[in-house]
């Protein structure tokens, strides 16, 4: 049994940090990546899930395997199990045989039936607004000894840093296309009050209100019906583009 060097670990995973897109590609990643460096460190194979709750976000889930991924949904979908009770309690909660312990028969039952005999949850600091798990699966009962245990705690610690970094990363992403949002929709209302401005020879203020005035009348978005008229005084649309006060 051989533990992956920190050194090592931290720069893998901050690779995968830079060549991943979104938080959800890093969780596929993140999970493959478990696998591959927790398997061989503990000396038994272990398929890996891990599971990122956020707030005012559904859950997301991502495998090592179709396989791994599948099992963490049931889980999360019954309410229950080893990762389930890591995230609530943020402790390393241990299922060690599915025969002898009777704590989630229905989870465990379903983990019998693809040939998992062991799994292991290990929660992931990430700070406030966010929560994840590891979910580690063994084929072999009894596979997970206090020195495999403690690999694998070790490695979540690594872990629960780059992914709390990704989250950050995300997070800022998402603001920045929120904002850009926001910049485009505010730019096309100005322009459109501009050219009611110009067909109605009225003030900005007095343009606005005719466009929200459209705007309630038709059901519509504000933005949507700044929109229109523009297309249509670009000549790429035909509605009627005038509104009058």
């Amino acid at each position: 049994m051989t533990s992956p060097s920190d050194e090592s670990t931290v720069s893998d995973l901050q690779d995968l940090i830079t060549e991943s897109g979104t938080v959800s590609e890093f969780l596929d990643e993140l999970a493959l990546f478990a696998a591959r460096t927790i398997s061989p460190a503990i000396g038994h194979p272990v398929e890996c899930a891990v599971a990122l709750r956020r707030r005012r976000r559904t859950i997301t889930i991502a495998g090592s395997s179709e396989e791994a991924r599948a099992l963490d949904q049931i889980e999360q979908a019954l309410g229950s199990g080893p990762c389930m009770l890591a995230l609530e309690t943020n402790t390393t909660v241990l299922l060690n045989d599915v025969n002898r312990d009777p704590r989630w028969p229905d989870f465990q039952r379903e983990l019998t039936a693809r040939g998992y005999h062991a799994v292991l949850g290990i929660p992931l600091e990430l700070g406030k607004d966010s929560w994840a798990a590891l979910d580690l699966f063994a084929p072999a009962a009894g596979a997970f000894t206090p020195a495999s245990i403690a690999i694998a705690e070790n490695f979540a610690r690594i872990a629960g840093d780059a992914l709390r970094l990704a989250v950050r990363i995300g997070t800022a992403q998402l603001l920045a296309e929120d904002l850009k949002a926001a910049m485009i929709s505010r730019s096309t209302i100005d322009l459109a009050c501009g050219a009611i401005m110009a067909q109605n020879r009225c003030s900005q203020e007095a343009a606005f209100a005719i466009l929200t005035r459209a705007s309630n009348h038709r059901n519509q978005k504000l933005q949507e019906v700044a929109e229109e008229l523009l297309l249509g005084l670009s000549g790429h649309v035909p509605p009627d583009t005038r509104f009058d006060a």
